[in-house]
């Protein structure tokens, strides 16, 4: 990663670690926005991870940290599970929920 790079990420880290709900709505966003990008969300939890501490997450979703960093790992061979990321999100105090794209749902 190049170091203006390096140096965004570590603030933008240092701000998340100083407001939680930004954290929250980064996430939400993430997912809102790259729905279709399922690497970008991957990233995008990759940071909060950052925030959180990945010993303490990794533990808390029962989960090795070298099995962490795998599972965040932006290689264009990591595909993880749902099961996983449904761990990692409940060890963050988080849940996904389904609601329509648009105003008319499709279904039929």
């Amino acid at each position: 990663m190049p170091k203006a790079s390096q140096s965004f990420q570590k603030g933008w880290v240092e701000r998340l670690k100083q407001d939680p709900e930004l954290a929250l709505e980064y996430l939400k966003i993430s997912l809102k926005d790259n729905g279709n990008n399922p690497k970008l969300l991957l990233s995008a939890l990759r940071t909060v991870a950052e925030v959180r501490g990945f010993e303490s997450l990794a533990e808390e979703a029962s989960l090795s940290q070298k099995s962490l960093y795998k599972i965040l790992s932006l290689s264009p061979k990591n595909h993880p599970r749902f099961e996983t990321i449904h761990k990692l999100l409940a060890a963050l105090g988080l849940q996904l929920t389904v609601e329509p794209k648009e105003k008319k749902v499709k279904f039929g």
